[in-house]
């Protein structure tokens, strides 16, 4: 798989996603580094380096198409690296759109929530990370809270959020779907490419492996 900046290219073969086949990344720097990581059948393959590497490669970017979100979200879902097409949701409280969302087809995008950083209630739970999960999504972002931790983690798939919060939303219908969003200060906006390991998250404007 290769694409976006032609200098940083990857090479995945395997799939750890259900861990019964081998997996490997290989990652080609622009200096002509490759930085490989492999995980035998029945392991997570570790490749917690690859926001890193990535931020190496593009530190000298200053035009914004390459961003980090600060380091403020934590793993309430399946723990492991997810990328994707990012789609943008903007739910106060609300998680009306959000029910849509992971109810229509994912096609292997991440769904993105501008949550406005609250605390008071939680934007996702157990049932929606579930429709999620079936619909194809990659994974889940959340500037906000989530809820019904153990669920979370049963429905198999990525979820990122501020924080647990067992209150739930109300349900008022509003929110806005496919706009530019800020997410902890920093801009996201749909049809950007987000990705997500151990170390945190980036997005950029383009696909970069």
């Amino acid at each position: 798989m290769s694409g976006g900046d032609p200098a940083v290219t990857l090479a995945v073969s395997g799939s750890n996603l259900t861990g019964d086949v081998p997996f490997s990344v290989a990652l080609r720097l622009p200096d002509g580094a490759v930085h490989e990581a492999r995980a035998p059948a029945g392991e997570r393959g570790d490749l917690a380096s690859l926001c890193r590497d990535l931020c190496d490669a593009h530190e000298a970017d200053t035009s914004g198409a390459f961003r980090v979100l600060p380091p403020m979200f934590h793993d309430f879902g399946v723990a492991r690296p997810f990328c994707g097409p990012v789609h943008t949701l903007r739910s106060l409280e609300d998680n009306s759109r959000v029910r849509d969302a992971v109810n229509s087809p994912g096609e292997g995008r991440v769904l993105v929530v501008d949550g406005g950083g609250s605390l008071r209630r939680a934007l996702v739970g157990g049932n929606l990370a579930v429709a999620a999960a079936k619909n194809g999504w990659a994974g889940i972002v959340v500037d906000g809270c989530v809820r019904d931790v153990a669920e979370l983690r049963a429905a198999g798939i990525p979820i990122r959020a501020l924080a647990l919060m067992p209150l739930r939303t109300e349900k008022r219908g509003e929110g806005q779907a496919g706009e530019p969003v800020q997410i902890q200060g920093v801009w996201v906006r749909p049809g950007d490419w987000l990705y997500a390991d151990e170390d945190g998250i980036v997005v950029a404007a383009k696909p970069l492996v």
